[in-house]
C-alpha cells in the first residue's frame, strides 16, 4: 500500500522502504527541506533500515537536493542501515558522476534491480 505525503510516495516492499517522489524538478529550497523532512523520519529511530529512493520521476535535480541525499545516507549508515538509489535520468547520473556521488551511492539502473540487491 502506498502511502502519500507531500513530495514522496513510500510503498514497503518486503522490509524495503522504497521511496518514489512525485515532483519533477527537486530545485525550491522549501520542497528540499521538506522532502529532507520526510526522508529523516523513515530513518530516526530505526536501526537497520533499508531504504530505496527511484528517481523514476524526477527530471531536474538541484544541488541542494544532493546534500540533503549526502545527509540522508550518513543518517542511514549510523543507524546501520542501507540506502540505494535506482532510475536517476542520465543528465542527473553525470552530475552525480562529475560530484563523484556515484562512488558515495549504491545506484542501479531501475527499482526492481535495486530490491533484489538488499
Amino acid at each position: 500500500m502506498a502511502e502519500e505525503r507531500s513530495h514522496i510516495t513510500l510503498t514497503k516492499s518486503d522490509s524495503v522502504n522504497v521511496v518514489t517522489f512525485t515532483d519533477r524538478k527537486i530545485l525550491e529550497e522549501i520542497s528540499i527541506n521538506e522532502i529532507g523532512e520526510e526522508l529523516n523520519k523513515l530513518v530516526e529511530g530505526e536501526k537497520g533500515t533499508k531504504i530505496l529512493l527511484s528517481f523514476t520521476n524526477v527530471e531536474h535535480l538541484s544541488s541542494a537536493a544532493l546534500g540533503v541525499l549526502i545527509t540522508l545516507n550518513k543518517k542511514v549508515a549510523e543507524q546501520e542501515g542501507t540506502l540505494k538509489l535506482s532510475d536517476i535520468a542520465p543528465q542527473i547520473y553525470e552530475v552525480f558522476k562529475i560530484t563523484r556521488l556515484n562512488k558515495l551511492f549504491e545506484i542501479h539502473d531501475t527499482a526492481e534491480k535495486a530490491l533484489v540487491t538488499f
